[in-house]
Protein backbone atom coordinates (compact mmCIF):
# COMPACT_ATOMS: atom_id res chain seq x y z
CA UNK A 1 0.00 0.00 0.00
CA UNK A 2 1.40 3.33 -1.16
CA UNK A 3 1.05 6.22 1.33
CA UNK A 4 1.47 8.78 -1.30
CA UNK A 5 -1.49 11.61 -0.56
CA UNK A 6 -2.88 9.60 2.20
CA UNK A 7 -1.60 11.95 5.07
CA UNK A 8 -0.52 15.77 5.68
CA UNK A 9 1.64 16.86 8.18
CA UNK A 10 -0.49 19.67 10.28
CA UNK A 11 1.60 21.01 12.71
CA UNK A 12 5.32 21.18 13.83
CA UNK A 13 6.91 23.11 16.31
CA UNK A 14 10.82 23.26 17.53
CA UNK A 15 11.84 24.24 21.17
CA UNK A 16 13.26 27.15 21.12
CA UNK A 17 15.82 26.67 24.17
CA UNK A 18 19.11 25.28 23.86
CA UNK A 19 20.16 24.42 27.32
CA UNK A 20 17.44 23.15 29.71
CA UNK A 21 19.01 23.73 33.23
CA UNK A 22 15.45 23.88 34.87
CA UNK A 23 13.13 21.64 32.53
CA UNK A 24 12.80 17.75 32.65
CA UNK A 25 13.03 15.81 29.30
CA UNK A 26 9.72 14.80 29.92
CA UNK A 27 8.56 18.69 29.79
CA UNK A 28 10.62 19.26 27.27
CA UNK A 29 8.36 16.48 25.02
CA UNK A 30 5.06 17.80 26.74
CA UNK A 31 6.19 21.78 25.52
CA UNK A 32 6.51 20.78 21.91
CA UNK A 33 3.45 18.60 21.71
CA UNK A 34 1.64 21.52 23.17
CA UNK A 35 3.49 23.74 20.65
CA UNK A 36 2.96 21.39 17.46
CA UNK A 37 -0.83 21.10 18.09
CA UNK A 38 -1.63 24.64 18.31
CA UNK A 39 0.32 25.24 15.23
CA UNK A 40 -1.84 22.54 14.11
CA UNK A 41 -5.22 24.19 15.25
CA UNK A 42 -5.76 20.88 17.61
CA UNK A 43 -5.82 19.72 20.81
CA UNK A 44 -4.68 17.02 22.57
CA UNK A 45 -7.85 15.85 22.95
CA UNK A 46 -8.28 15.12 19.02
CA UNK A 47 -4.37 12.72 19.30
CA UNK A 48 -5.59 9.05 18.98
CA UNK A 49 -2.30 8.06 17.96
CA UNK A 50 1.31 8.38 19.70
CA UNK A 51 4.82 8.13 18.10
CA UNK A 52 8.33 7.92 20.11
CA UNK A 53 11.55 6.62 20.01
CA UNK A 54 13.94 6.02 22.96
CA UNK A 55 14.37 9.96 23.76
CA UNK A 56 10.64 9.27 25.21
CA UNK A 57 11.72 8.89 29.07
CA UNK A 58 9.94 5.51 30.37
CA UNK A 59 8.98 5.01 26.34
CA UNK A 60 5.65 5.11 24.47
CA UNK A 61 3.46 4.01 27.67
CA UNK A 62 5.05 6.60 30.00
CA UNK A 63 4.90 9.22 27.63
CA UNK A 64 1.08 8.64 26.85
CA UNK A 65 0.28 8.60 30.47
CA UNK A 66 2.59 11.87 30.87
CA UNK A 67 0.96 13.63 28.38
CA UNK A 68 -2.75 12.69 29.05
CA UNK A 69 -3.38 11.26 25.87
CA UNK A 70 -6.12 8.94 24.95
CA UNK A 71 -4.73 7.04 21.19
CA UNK A 72 -5.88 3.85 19.97
CA UNK A 73 -2.16 3.80 18.15
CA UNK A 74 1.56 3.99 19.65
CA UNK A 75 4.75 2.95 18.02
CA UNK A 76 8.16 3.49 19.58
CA UNK A 77 10.52 2.54 17.01
CA UNK A 78 13.77 3.49 17.72
CA UNK A 79 16.88 4.20 14.53
CA UNK A 80 18.45 6.96 16.05
CA UNK A 81 18.54 10.19 14.53
CA UNK A 82 15.81 9.24 11.80
CA UNK A 83 13.46 8.06 14.21
CA UNK A 84 11.50 10.88 13.65
CA UNK A 85 11.35 10.91 9.79
CA UNK A 86 10.72 6.85 10.12
CA UNK A 87 7.63 7.84 12.10
CA UNK A 88 6.40 10.26 9.78
CA UNK A 89 5.99 7.76 7.49
CA UNK A 90 4.66 4.94 9.77
CA UNK A 91 2.06 7.48 11.00
CA UNK A 92 1.37 7.89 7.27
CA UNK A 93 0.65 4.00 7.12
CA UNK A 94 -1.34 3.75 10.19
CA UNK A 95 -3.89 6.73 9.27
CA UNK A 96 -4.06 5.04 5.52
CA UNK A 97 -4.63 1.89 7.16
CA UNK A 98 -7.39 3.36 9.37
CA UNK A 99 -5.53 2.89 12.89
CA UNK A 100 -5.74 6.85 13.58
CA UNK A 101 -6.32 10.07 12.32
CA UNK A 102 -4.54 12.17 14.11
CA UNK A 103 -0.81 11.19 14.79
CA UNK A 104 1.34 13.03 17.65
CA UNK A 105 5.21 12.96 16.66
CA UNK A 106 7.42 13.93 19.88
CA UNK A 107 11.54 14.44 20.38
CA UNK A 108 13.19 16.40 23.22
CA UNK A 109 16.50 15.75 24.83
CA UNK A 110 18.99 17.25 27.42
CA UNK A 111 22.23 16.22 26.42
CA UNK A 112 24.09 19.40 26.52
CA UNK A 113 22.54 20.14 30.31
CA UNK A 114 24.01 16.53 31.10
CA UNK A 115 27.53 17.23 29.96
CA UNK A 116 27.46 14.76 27.00
CA UNK A 117 29.90 15.52 24.01
CA UNK A 118 29.52 12.74 21.90
CA UNK A 119 33.62 12.30 22.23
CA UNK A 120 33.43 9.87 25.55
CA UNK A 121 33.77 6.01 24.32
CA UNK A 122 30.39 4.27 24.59
CA UNK A 123 29.33 2.09 27.45
CA UNK A 124 29.61 -0.80 27.23
CA UNK A 125 26.28 -2.84 27.09
CA UNK A 126 26.85 -6.92 27.05
CA UNK A 127 23.38 -7.89 25.93
CA UNK A 128 23.99 -6.02 22.14
CA UNK A 129 25.82 -8.43 20.08
CA UNK A 130 28.48 -6.11 18.55
CA UNK A 131 29.60 -5.21 22.10
CA UNK A 132 32.43 -7.43 22.61
CA UNK A 133 34.21 -6.92 18.57
CA UNK A 134 33.75 -2.98 19.28
CA UNK A 135 34.02 -1.47 22.55
CA UNK A 136 37.35 -2.37 23.40
CA UNK A 137 38.25 -0.73 20.57
CA UNK A 138 36.77 2.68 22.03
CA UNK A 139 34.54 3.33 19.64
CA UNK A 140 32.81 6.79 19.21
CA UNK A 141 30.56 9.21 17.51
CA UNK A 142 33.24 11.80 15.94
CA UNK A 143 36.40 8.84 15.57
CA UNK A 144 33.26 6.19 13.86
CA UNK A 145 32.32 9.07 11.38
CA UNK A 146 36.00 10.21 11.14
CA UNK A 147 36.52 6.75 9.86
CA UNK A 148 34.44 7.13 6.98
CA UNK A 149 35.55 10.48 6.18
CA UNK A 150 38.98 9.00 5.75
CA UNK A 151 37.64 6.73 3.61
CA UNK A 152 35.73 8.53 1.11
CA UNK A 153 39.05 10.86 0.87
CA UNK A 154 40.99 7.90 0.26
CA UNK A 155 38.87 6.68 -2.40
CA UNK A 156 37.28 9.72 -4.40
CA UNK A 157 40.42 12.50 -3.56
CA UNK A 158 37.69 14.41 -1.15
CA UNK A 159 39.38 17.48 0.31
CA UNK A 160 38.72 18.45 3.89
CA UNK A 161 38.33 22.32 2.18
CA UNK A 162 35.09 20.54 0.81
CA UNK A 163 33.75 18.92 3.84
CA UNK A 164 34.13 22.53 4.97
CA UNK A 165 31.78 23.97 2.71
CA UNK A 166 28.82 22.49 4.31
CA UNK A 167 29.53 24.23 7.11
CA UNK A 168 30.00 27.53 5.82
CA UNK A 169 26.63 27.08 3.75
CA UNK A 170 25.50 26.28 7.49
CA UNK A 171 26.58 29.17 9.03
CA UNK A 172 25.18 31.77 6.20
CA UNK A 173 21.95 30.24 7.30
CA UNK A 174 22.00 30.11 11.05
CA UNK A 175 22.73 33.76 11.17
CA UNK A 176 19.02 34.22 10.35
CA UNK A 177 18.33 31.83 13.28
CA UNK A 178 17.84 33.66 16.49
CA UNK A 179 17.66 30.37 18.39
CA UNK A 180 20.63 28.76 16.69
CA UNK A 181 23.57 28.36 18.91
CA UNK A 182 26.34 29.35 16.92
CA UNK A 183 25.23 32.51 14.48
CA UNK A 184 28.66 33.78 13.07
CA UNK A 185 29.18 33.36 9.70
CA UNK A 186 32.36 31.39 9.08
CA UNK A 187 34.71 30.72 5.86
CA UNK A 188 36.46 27.47 4.70
CA UNK A 189 40.05 28.83 6.47
CA UNK A 190 38.27 29.13 9.50
CA UNK A 191 37.11 25.64 9.54
CA UNK A 192 40.76 24.14 8.53
CA UNK A 193 42.02 26.50 11.38
CA UNK A 194 39.73 25.10 14.22
CA UNK A 195 41.29 22.23 16.74
CA UNK A 196 41.20 18.94 14.65
CA UNK A 197 39.45 16.12 17.12
CA UNK A 198 39.36 13.37 15.03
CA UNK A 199 41.34 13.16 12.31
CA UNK A 200 40.02 14.40 9.09
CA UNK A 201 37.21 16.18 11.46
CA UNK A 202 37.73 19.80 12.77
CA UNK A 203 36.12 21.14 15.43
CA UNK A 204 33.80 23.06 13.22
CA UNK A 205 32.82 19.93 11.16
CA UNK A 206 31.27 18.68 13.81
CA UNK A 207 27.59 19.27 14.91
CA UNK A 208 26.53 21.75 17.75
CA UNK A 209 25.65 19.39 21.54
CA UNK A 210 21.83 21.40 22.64
CA UNK A 211 19.18 20.39 24.44
CA UNK A 212 15.48 21.22 23.18
CA UNK A 213 13.19 18.79 20.81
CA UNK A 214 10.42 19.17 18.40
CA UNK A 215 7.02 17.90 17.65
CA UNK A 216 4.92 17.20 14.62
CA UNK A 217 1.67 16.29 13.83
CA UNK A 218 0.26 13.71 11.53
CA UNK A 219 -2.93 13.63 9.89
CA UNK A 220 -5.75 12.36 7.36
CA UNK A 221 -6.61 14.06 4.53
CA UNK A 222 -9.84 15.31 5.51
CA UNK A 223 -8.65 16.86 9.24
CA UNK A 224 -6.25 18.53 7.11
CA UNK A 225 -8.81 19.90 5.05
CA UNK A 226 -10.83 21.04 7.59
CA UNK A 227 -8.02 23.38 9.24
CA UNK A 228 -7.15 26.43 8.72
CA UNK A 229 -3.15 25.97 7.84
CA UNK A 230 -1.18 25.54 4.67
CA UNK A 231 -1.69 22.04 3.26
CA UNK A 232 1.68 19.72 3.56
CA UNK A 233 0.76 16.43 1.84
CA UNK A 234 3.38 13.16 2.15
CA UNK A 235 3.73 11.74 -0.87
CA UNK A 236 6.87 9.10 -0.57
CA UNK A 237 8.64 7.65 2.25
CA UNK A 238 11.80 5.15 2.85
CA UNK A 239 13.72 3.54 5.31
CA UNK A 240 16.69 1.25 5.20
CA UNK A 241 19.32 0.23 8.00
CA UNK A 242 23.08 -0.48 6.97
CA UNK A 243 25.08 -2.80 9.30
CA UNK A 244 28.73 -4.12 8.65
CA UNK A 245 27.51 -6.86 5.91
CA UNK A 246 29.47 -9.59 7.96
CA UNK A 247 32.80 -7.76 7.32
CA UNK A 248 32.30 -6.99 3.96
CA UNK A 249 31.19 -3.44 4.67
CA UNK A 250 32.23 -0.39 2.90
CA UNK A 251 32.06 2.88 4.59
CA UNK A 252 31.58 5.38 1.91
CA UNK A 253 27.86 5.01 1.29
CA UNK A 254 25.12 5.02 3.55
CA UNK A 255 21.74 3.41 3.79
CA UNK A 256 20.31 6.29 1.82
CA UNK A 257 21.09 4.80 -1.19
CA UNK A 258 18.35 2.36 -0.17
CA UNK A 259 15.73 4.54 1.34
CA UNK A 260 16.19 7.57 -1.09
CA UNK A 261 15.02 5.21 -4.17
CA UNK A 262 12.25 3.68 -2.18
CA UNK A 263 10.96 7.38 -1.30
CA UNK A 264 11.41 9.44 -4.66
CA UNK A 265 10.03 5.70 -6.97
CA UNK A 266 6.83 6.48 -4.33
CA UNK A 267 6.72 9.75 -4.44
CA UNK A 268 7.41 9.66 -8.54
CA UNK A 269 9.67 12.41 -8.34
CA UNK A 270 13.14 12.56 -8.67
CA UNK A 271 16.51 14.48 -7.18
CA UNK A 272 16.36 17.17 -9.77
CA UNK A 273 12.44 18.00 -8.52
CA UNK A 274 13.53 18.74 -4.98
CA UNK A 275 13.50 22.11 -4.51
CA UNK A 276 14.63 22.28 -0.83
CA UNK A 277 16.61 19.56 1.19
CA UNK A 278 16.63 19.03 4.78
CA UNK A 279 19.78 16.71 5.08
CA UNK A 280 21.23 14.86 8.33
CA UNK A 281 24.51 17.06 9.26
CA UNK A 282 25.83 15.24 12.70
CA UNK A 283 29.11 16.00 10.51
CA UNK A 284 30.27 17.82 7.37
CA UNK A 285 31.12 13.96 5.67
CA UNK A 286 27.67 12.79 6.46
CA UNK A 287 26.07 15.26 3.93
CA UNK A 288 28.42 15.07 1.24
CA UNK A 289 27.70 11.12 1.34
CA UNK A 290 23.86 11.19 1.54
CA UNK A 291 23.88 13.72 -1.23
CA UNK A 292 25.78 11.09 -2.96
CA UNK A 293 23.72 8.25 -2.36
CA UNK A 294 20.30 10.52 -2.48
CA UNK A 295 21.56 11.23 -6.32
CA UNK A 296 21.96 14.54 -6.33
CA UNK A 297 25.46 13.72 -7.74
CA UNK A 298 27.24 10.65 -8.55
CA UNK A 299 29.34 8.90 -6.43
CA UNK A 300 32.71 10.40 -5.31
CA UNK A 301 31.42 13.89 -6.47
CA UNK A 302 29.62 14.91 -3.72
CA UNK A 303 32.81 16.81 -2.37
CA UNK A 304 32.82 19.34 -5.98
CA UNK A 305 28.79 19.41 -5.10
CA UNK A 306 28.88 20.98 -1.88
CA UNK A 307 31.75 23.38 -2.70
CA UNK A 308 31.40 27.01 -3.76
CA UNK A 309 28.00 27.76 -1.95
CA UNK A 310 25.97 25.13 -3.86
CA UNK A 311 24.16 24.55 -0.80
CA UNK A 312 23.35 28.19 0.23
CA UNK A 313 20.02 29.11 -0.19
CA UNK A 314 19.67 31.94 -3.09
CA UNK A 315 23.13 31.35 -4.24
CA UNK A 316 23.47 27.51 -5.12
CA UNK A 317 21.32 25.20 -6.66
CA UNK A 318 20.35 22.70 -3.70
CA UNK A 319 19.74 24.87 -0.75
CA UNK A 320 19.95 22.29 2.95
CA UNK A 321 19.23 23.13 5.88
CA UNK A 322 17.75 26.58 6.08
CA UNK A 323 17.48 26.71 9.81
CA UNK A 324 21.25 26.26 10.32
CA UNK A 325 21.18 22.38 10.91
CA UNK A 326 23.09 20.54 13.22
CA UNK A 327 26.07 21.93 12.70
CA UNK A 328 25.00 25.33 13.64
CA UNK A 329 21.27 25.12 15.00
CA UNK A 330 20.60 22.48 16.95
CA UNK A 331 20.78 18.98 17.39
CA UNK A 332 18.60 18.02 20.49
CA UNK A 333 19.08 14.67 22.02
CA UNK A 334 21.99 13.84 19.75
CA UNK A 335 19.22 12.90 17.58
CA UNK A 336 18.46 15.54 14.71
CA UNK A 337 15.55 13.97 12.39
CA UNK A 338 12.84 15.69 13.80
CA UNK A 339 14.48 19.29 13.04
CA UNK A 340 14.54 17.95 9.33
CA UNK A 341 11.23 17.47 8.83
CA UNK A 342 10.13 20.75 11.00
CA UNK A 343 11.92 22.83 8.40
CA UNK A 344 11.37 20.94 5.49
CA UNK A 345 7.51 21.92 6.68
CA UNK A 346 8.80 25.66 7.24
CA UNK A 347 9.62 25.91 3.52
CA UNK A 348 6.68 24.46 2.21
CA UNK A 349 4.66 26.41 3.57
CA UNK A 350 7.04 29.46 2.94
CA UNK A 351 7.28 30.59 6.91
CA UNK A 352 11.41 30.06 6.82
CA UNK A 353 12.71 33.47 7.52
CA UNK A 354 12.69 35.46 4.42
CA UNK A 355 16.49 35.03 4.00
CA UNK A 356 16.33 32.17 3.57
CA UNK A 357 13.10 31.21 2.03
CA UNK A 358 13.21 29.03 -1.10
CA UNK A 359 11.64 30.39 -4.09
CA UNK A 360 8.58 28.52 -5.17
CA UNK A 361 9.88 25.90 -3.29
CA UNK A 362 6.19 23.19 -4.16
CA UNK A 363 8.32 19.80 -3.40
CA UNK A 364 11.21 19.36 -0.47
CA UNK A 365 12.98 16.36 0.97
CA UNK A 366 13.74 15.67 4.46
CA UNK A 367 16.37 13.04 5.24
CA UNK A 368 18.26 11.32 8.08
CA UNK A 369 20.53 8.79 9.98
CA UNK A 370 20.70 7.63 12.90
CA UNK A 371 23.65 5.58 14.45
CA UNK A 372 27.64 5.77 13.20
CA UNK A 373 28.63 5.56 9.48
CA UNK A 374 31.40 3.21 10.04
CA UNK A 375 29.37 0.95 12.37
CA UNK A 376 25.61 0.06 11.78
CA UNK A 377 23.09 3.05 10.93
CA UNK A 378 19.38 3.65 10.00
CA UNK A 379 18.30 5.86 7.07
CA UNK A 380 14.81 7.61 6.97
CA UNK A 381 13.47 9.94 3.61
CA UNK A 382 10.49 11.51 3.64
CA UNK A 383 9.38 13.50 0.26
CA UNK A 384 6.59 16.13 1.10
CA UNK A 385 4.81 18.75 -1.03
CA UNK A 386 2.80 21.80 -0.97
CA UNK A 387 -0.81 21.66 -2.14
Amino acid sequence: MSIKGKAYIAGAFEHPTRLAENKSTAVLHAECAKGALEDAGLSIEDVDGYFCAGDAPGGALSMVDYLGLNVRHVDSTDTGGSSYIVHVSHAAQAIAAGKCDVALITMAGRPRAAGRNGVKPKAASPNIPDVPFEVPFGPTAVNEYAMAAKRHMHEYGTTSEQLAWVKVAASHHAQYNPNARLQDVVNVDDVLHSPMISDPLHRLDCCVVSDGGGAVVVVSPEIAKSLKRPLVRVMGAGESPKGQMGGKDDFTYTGAVWSGRRAFDEAGVTPSDIKYASVYDSFTITVVMQLEDLGFCEKGEGGKFVSDGNLISGVGKLPINTDGGGLNNNHPTSRGGMTKVIEAVRQLRGEAHPKVQVKDCDIAMAHGTGGGLASRHGSATLIMERV
